[in-house]
């Protein structure tokens, strides 16, 4: 993709998003629908969520399509999609904020703007945190989503060292539903996004942030279910149960 002298079409970049992410997970609108499902039956049509790991948006704005008196937080510590996603959703008549912050950092929470939330939400992003990040994460939402609130984490989330046999065999599965995919073809669309994004002069001072920043990003970790289940309990949340999964495509939900 050649440079442009015009002003990005940043819905189409968020739009490339998508398609990309969904080369990971076909299923990736039918658990955000199960989400979406969730928030409402769980909290009606008028709530506050926290979207960590936002990424341009894509979780956010379905929310906020779906329930017009609904606000949302976008957290993402990426300035490249976080520039994306301002660029195309802006913050949708002032019910969208984007924070910049480090999730589980000491002190993240307090770049948000408000000190309680009605839910949080993740898809696909926490599996990037270490375990410790991962558990200070944990013990701060048990702080910051009021009495009932709930937690929502869309991800893979492996079975582990308990069940190794379930995750050979989840393996197994994926190559039988799609036997004519090349292996890590899903990774070469999420380069050829990040490449393309990166020829784009809007992007510039974004990218040199991006490329600081991502000198110390952690190695991807798919910490196990076992493990996040036992975290989210020991922050104090009271019911912590998978309740959409396809295989270890799960949607993880705890209830403050």
């Amino acid at each position: 993709m050649a440079p442009s002298r015009t002003a990005p079409d940043w819905k189409r970049w968020l739009g490339r998003w998508d398609e990309q992410q969904e080369s990971f997970n076909p299923d990736r609108e039918r658990r955000f629908g199960t989400m979406l499902d969730l928030l409402e039956a769980g909290l009606g049509r008028r709530f506050t969520v926290l979207d960590l790991g936002s990424g341009p948006g894509s979780l956010s704005q379905r929310i906020l399509h779906r329930f017009p008196a609904a606000r949302a937080v976008a957290v993402d510590y990426d300035p490249v999609v976080r520039r994306i996603g301002e660029g195309a959703l802006g913050t949708l008549g002032g019910r969208l904020t984007w924070v910049d912050a480090k999730l589980g950092q000491p002190g993240w929470s307090r770049s948000l703007p408000r000190p309680r939330f009605d839910a949080a939400v993740s898809t696909t992003a926490l599996h990037w945190l270490t375990p410790a990040d991962l558990a200070r994460l944990y013990g701060d939402l048990g702080r910051i989503l009021r009495p009932g609130g709930m937690f929502l984490n869309g991800d893979y989330l492996p079975s582990g060292r308990r069940e190794p046999h379930l995750d050979r065999l989840e393996r197994s599965v994926v190559k039988i539903r799609f036997p004519r995919k090349r292996a890590g073809a899903e990774w070469g669309a999420w380069a050829r996004w990040w490449d393309d994004a990166r020829r784009v002069p809007a992007l510039r001072a974004e990218f040199r942030e991006h490329d600081r920043r991502s000198a110390s990003h952690p190695k991807r970790t798919d910490l196990t279910l076992d493990y996040h289940v036992r975290r989210l309990r020991a922050a104090g949340f009271r019911t912590v149960a998978v309740v959409w999964q396809d295989l270890a495509n799960r949607v993880l939900y705890a209830r403050r």
